[in-house]
């Protein structure tokens, strides 16, 4: 046997082992509590999955396609880019692995009005989420406000007091306080319909009806008409606060017992937060779950919230511990890892830059501000000096994330372009967590071919546009004016060049 027939033949032997090494749902289900919903646009949770994890729709022409996984179960993100270039891409269904047919699509309006056609919630962003998993590219599903999915016409999840399980993983610093960025089981008519009719995981920082130890954000279990971290409802001072990039959320429950658990999902094992009784509230022993499935929502369509899924189940029953260790052990040998937001031609930290537009009508005309509005303005080199200043932006680290960039005014410092409202507009630092993420910004190779896009961070379906001359953070094809199809590439994508100032 040749080197070469030697190294072939330990790759496939190796592919074949990865493969065939039980997955969660195969873990869940030599538990005895097998999985009955599974969702992940990063890898597959069967070892024998290798039908579509998720659906994405094109901008051009919404065209659509579904993403696979790879050997080796982790998806392939290459036909997803090769499918996307030169146009932008919306996650449009989240495939359920089980066999089940239990989907996650468009969430429909609610008790909660969506900010959608209809009323229905946006599409999340297809690259919004990067990530790897054992070196391997996939994209996660980046939640912003007005986000979601969900599926009412569920098959086998658990309705009433019937046992479950549930975990996810979630990018532990993507979080708001707002209501409610849940994963889990909900009301079947989009609207609350009383206490203990839900049974979610629930990530963020809000504390109007409950809280852990610390500041957040917390893992906690909306079970509708509250966020509970214990028997309590006010406080579990044994429920952490979490500061993992990537974390591993699980809530079960049973009749008048429930858990939370939650472990870092890059290393490390499961902790429990929460083991007892139901809480002590009326409406929530017995419970009287309905079985529909959400995502990114609460139970009425409450959207305000923000996160980002990677992955995650449902079971029928209630999982064990050492079950729920072992899913544990398997997520962190997916080695979850970061990995760049930005494409295109380079920025630097420090730097004067200008953006000129690439419209055929406005080649001429630079991003610029007028006291706080931003639009667009003929800078040329025998324009004033007051002029190039107010065209000239210093690149700054990402404010809201550091692997992205924030841009400061070179005439005004210590102010930045931000959105607001998606209008852009310049801000003073008022130092913020919702400011620093409205002015942070990814860009991206520009969209038709020239220079860059500047996408928004914390809405990644929303890039800088010129649209009669004023600057907007505008999605392709949105319900918005300055969201129209029409020169929607050109109109987002910059020439990126020394400022003038």
């Amino acid at each position: 046997m040749s080197s070469r027939q030697l190294t072939l033949g330990l790759a496939a032997t190796f592919t074949s082992l990865v493969a065939a090494s039980p997955m969660p749902c195969d873990i869940y289900a030599a538990g005895g509590t097998p999985c009955v919903a599974a969702h992940s646009t990063t890898r597959a949770l069967y070892s024998t999955y290798t039908g579509p994890l998720y659906q994405v729709t094109r901008g051009s022409d919404q065209a659509k396609a579904n993403i696979t996984p790879l050997a080796g179960g982790v998806a392939n993100a290459a036909s997803q880019d090769s499918f996307c270039a030169g146009t932008t891409c919306l996650i449009s269904i989240i495939y359920d692995q089980s066999g089940r047919g239990n989907h996650l699509t468009q969430a429909p309006p609610g008790g909660f009005s969506g900010p959608d056609v209809n009323g229905y919630d946006n599409l999340a962003s297809a690259i919004g989420a990067p990530v790897t998993l054992n070196g391997h590219k996939a994209y996660g599903v980046f939640v912003s406000p007005g986000t979601g999915y969900r599926n009412n016409a569920v098959n086998g999840t658990a309705i009433g007091d019937a046992a479950e399980g549930m975990y996810a993983v979630l990018d532990g610093s993507h979080y708001n306080g707002d209501c409610c960025f849940d994963y889990g089981n909900a009301e079947t008519n989009n609207r609350d319909t009383g206490n203990g009719h839900m049974e979610a995981i629930y990530y963020g920082d809000n504390t109007v009806w409950g809280s852990g130890s610390g500041s957040g954000p917390w893992i906690m279990a909306d079970l509708e008409n509250g966020l509970f971290s214990g028997a309590n409802p006010k406080n579990n001072p044994a429920d952490p606060s979490i500061s993992y990039r990537f974390v591993t959320a699980v809530v079960k429950g049973e009749p008048n017992k429930w858990a939370i658990r939650g472990a870092n999902a890059a290393s490390g094992s499961l902790s429990t937060y929460y083991n007892g009784v139901r809480p002590t509230v009326s409406g929530y022993n017995p419970m009287s779950k309905e079985g529909a499935i959400i995502l990114g929502i609460g139970g009425d369509n409450s959207r305000g919230a923000q996160g980002t899924f990677y992955e995650g189940v449902m079971t029928s029953g209630y999982p064990s511990d050492s079950t729920e260790n072992s899913v544990q052990a398997n997520i962190v040998a997916a080695k979850y890892a970061t990995t760049s937001l930005v494409s295109g031609p380079g920025l630097k930290v420090g730097s004067s830059v200008s953006f000129r537009a690439t419209t055929a009508c406005c080649t001429t005309r630079y991003l610029a501000h007028n006291t706080s509005a931003i639009n667009t303005q003929v800078v040329s080199s025998s324009s004033s000096t007051a002029l190039k200043k107010q065209a000239s932006w210093t690149v700054r680290t990402g404010l809201g994330n550091n692997a992205c960039f924030s841009f400061e005014s070179v005439d005004t410092p210590g102010s930045y372009i931000r959105h607001y409202n998606f209008q852009l507009v310049l801000n003073a630092n008022d130092g913020s967590k919702q400011f620093h993420e409205d002015a942070t910004f990814c860009p991206q190779a520009g969209l038709n071919g020239q220079g860059n896009s500047i996408r928004s961070w914390s809405y990644p379906t929303r890039y800088f546009r010129h649209y009669s001359n004023v600057l907007y953070a505008a999605s392709n094809g949105g319900v918005e004016t300055f969201d129209a199809q029409t020169s929607f590439n050109d109109d987002v994508s910059w020439v990126v060049g020394a400022g003038f100032a």
